[in-house]
């Protein structure tokens, strides 16, 4: 690789910052494509072109400068030349709302999770329960061991991003129904002397493709139109502790944001969904038979 400090600039990721291996790849990917387009361009100016070029939306534009920013403000820390950071500045992106799992929503999709053996229908509820109880990320469900559970407590401990842990609270009900799937049900689907606590069909600790497969399953068993992605089932949690009275710092710890800006989409989402109920119901939103007086 032609580009100074690479080495050093994904050491400094990787161990000094604690950025996830998922987080480090995709700076790699950033940094390849600028490689790409030095390789034909020289003007930075350029760049905005190039990325278009390369079908990259906005919010895809905007990521690969946000990277290219960080890697040159390592570059001069370490003494390199790089070009003005005036020169990037990533587009514009307007915010949208995230897709949402409603109650209703989670409610089709466990009902239609349901296979011929009862031990994986129960493997697929307890995977929904935890994805829309918790609220966790899929790499923190997937990473989920019997260790990282206390019953007396009622939590459980998960690590997310940057390998920061936090502990998630269970509710009464999903407690139990958690106790009762490791105490039936896990043992009979285990093959492998693994700590995982949820299983997949090979009887091992499942992939996030293993989740996203069984959740397009079940998606497309329920009707839906698209797959219910994981993600779906973080956002839906957190819309209904707020529409439920939550404030949103203790969202924030729930769902491990490091910043309060995050966590504040959601109140987007639930005055959206007011809004809409407005719309809907009120006698002067216009859609009554009889005309306003």
């Amino acid at each position: 690789m032609a580009l100074d400090f690479w080495v050093e600039f994904f050491e400094d990721l990787q161990h000094i910052r604690g950025r996830s291996r998922n987080t480090v790849m995709a700076y790699r990917r950033d940094l390849e494509l600028y490689e790409e387009f030095l390789q034909k361009h020289s003007d930075l100016a350029q760049l905005y072109d190039f990325l278009t070029q390369k079908k990259l939306s906005r919010r895809s534009q905007a990521r690969v400068i946000s990277s290219l920013r960080t890697y040159f403000r390592f570059c001069e820390e370490k003494g390199g030349q790089t070009p003005d950071l005036r020169q990037l500045r990533p587009p514009k992106v307007k915010a949208s709302l995230p897709k949402v799992l409603s109650p209703g929503d989670f409610r089709r999709l466990y009902e239609n999770c349901a296979v011929d053996s009862p031990l994986r229908t129960a493997r697929n509820q307890i995977t929904l329960l935890l994805l829309y109880g918790l609220g966790c990320r899929v790499s923190e469900l997937i990473s989920l061991n019997i260790q990282d559970l206390n019953e007396t407590e009622a939590w459980v401990s998960v690590t997310g991003k940057g390998g920061k842990q936090r502990l998630l609270p269970l509710t009464q009900n999903l407690l139990a129904e958690l106790k009762l799937y490791l105490s039936e049900v896990r043992p009979q689907l285990r093959k492998e002397n693994t700590h995982s606590v949820l299983i997949n069909d090979r009887g091992n600790r499942p992939s996030r493709v293993d989740i996203w497969r069984w959740l397009a399953a079940w998606s497309m068993k329920a009707g839906f139109d698209q797959p219910i992605s994981p993600h779906q089932f973080r956002h839906g949690c957190a819309t209904s502790l707020l529409d439920g009275g939550a404030d949103l710092r203790s969202i924030q710890m729930l769902l491990g944001h490091s910043s309060i800006q995050t966590t504040q989409i959601y109140t987007s989402v639930s005055r959206s969904k007011l809004k809409e109920e407005v719309d809907k119901h009120h006698p002067l939103s216009g859609r009554e038979s009889e005309p306003l007086p």
